[in-house]
């Protein structure tokens, strides 16, 4: 009979040192399982057991960001699929959509509704001026004072 209680104690403390998988585990591991990403973008895990923090690297194969490499960190909380994750733009990067903390909206500058609001007057009011500092800016350089990241992989 002791020895019984004994493998009972054994099973129950094995159980306690596995940790739970939350649901938001499950529904992530789902999402990435049917994820297909182009090939202009890679995702990257530090802690391979952890799938609620990764990085996802876009390479743009056109637009005016073609030719750099833009990492992105997210983090997702329990509350996933209820609550967005937590994204930001890792590298300082010269966008509309993107303050220089890295909050942002990246897929297509949208000068209406900025993060960077200098950045938006100035696709307002010169699309090529813009455009030089997009280049700039990529390539590691200074506009107007601010140092941006080197992303340009070429």
């Amino acid at each position: 009979m002791i020895k019984i209680w004994s493998m009972k104690k054994n099973e129950d403390a094995a159980a306690k040192k596995k940790p739970k998988t939350s649901a938001a585990q499950i529904r992530v591991q789902k999402d990435l399982t049917e994820l297909e990403l182009p090939s202009t973008m890679k995702t990257f895990f530090p802690d391979p057991a952890d799938l609620l923090n990764f990085k996802l690297t876009i390479e743009p194969d056109e637009g005016m960001y073609k030719g750099g490499s833009f990492t992105f960190s997210f983090a997702i909380n329990s509350n996933y699929p209820h609550e967005p994750p937590k994204v930001k733009c890792i590298p300082k990067i010269y966008h509309p959509n993107v303050d220089l903390e890295g909050n942002y909206l990246f897929l297509e500058p949208n000068a209406d509704d900025p993060l960077n609001k200098e950045a938006a007057e100035e696709m307002r009011k010169s699309r090529e001026q813009f455009l030089y500092n997009v280049k700039t800016s990529m390539r590691g350089g200074s506009i107007k004072g601010v140092q941006y990241d080197k992303v340009a992989v070429a």
